[in-house]
């Protein structure tokens, strides 16, 4: 595993041992960001479930202004410790260790806006789409930015719905056996 471009192009990623992460792939990932590009410099991203946090590491690398890593597994959380100190990241992000859901508390309680959400939980914990999309799209609306956009890696085969509530899937793209649903907020009637 390695970040595909920007600053740290090629440089190296660690993922915590065993299975219980699964790392976005490379190809995945860069497919995601050719489509992001013209929105990842200067944004407020946050990377969710962010195991080894490579999805969020490329965001910097691409010169994201701030990066939230919400990861609850320690192992992963240790990796992207890690990962950052290897590419002697100093600034520019936080890491949250109790996971997505408490992330989210803790910036909707402090007013803060983020223009970028990726989630990818594991593909077995299929509420946790259900839950984190549903917070984004209801009470939870209040921190993603005007124009932000909302993208859930998920199982091909697994549908994720329509709508959210303010939330509405404007494009859905398939590799493999993975796919990247992204959602953006309904425009008002």
């Amino acid at each position: 595993m390695r970040v595909i471009a920007g600053r740290f192009r090629s440089r190296p990623l660690v993922a915590p041992n065993g299975m219980k992460t699964r790392p976005t792939s490379d190809r995945l990932r860069e497919t995601l960001f050719n489509v992001l590009a013209p929105r990842i410099a200067g944004s407020r991203f946050a990377d969710l479930y962010a195991g080894s946090g490579a999805v969020g590491i490329e965001a910097l690398s691409r010169d994201a202004a701030l990066v939230w890593f919400a990861e609850s597994a320690q192992p992963a959380v240790k990796a992207i410790r890690e990962n950052l100190a290897a590419l002697k990241v100093t600034g520019g992000y936080e890491i949250e260790g109790r996971g997505a859901k408490e992330f989210l508390n803790e910036i909707f309680r402090r007013g803060e806006k983020v223009d970028l959400v990726f989630l990818d939980p594991p593909y077995e914990a299929e509420q946790e789409y259900n839950r984190t999309l549903s917070f984004l799209g209801g009470k939870g609306r209040e921190v993603l930015a005007e124009d932000a956009r909302v993208i859930a890696e998920h199982r091909a085969k697994f549908e994720l719905e329509e709508n959210y509530g303010a939330l509405e899937r404007v494009r859905v793209l398939k590799q493999g056996d993975a796919a990247l649903s992204f959602f953006a907020i309904k425009p008002e009637e």
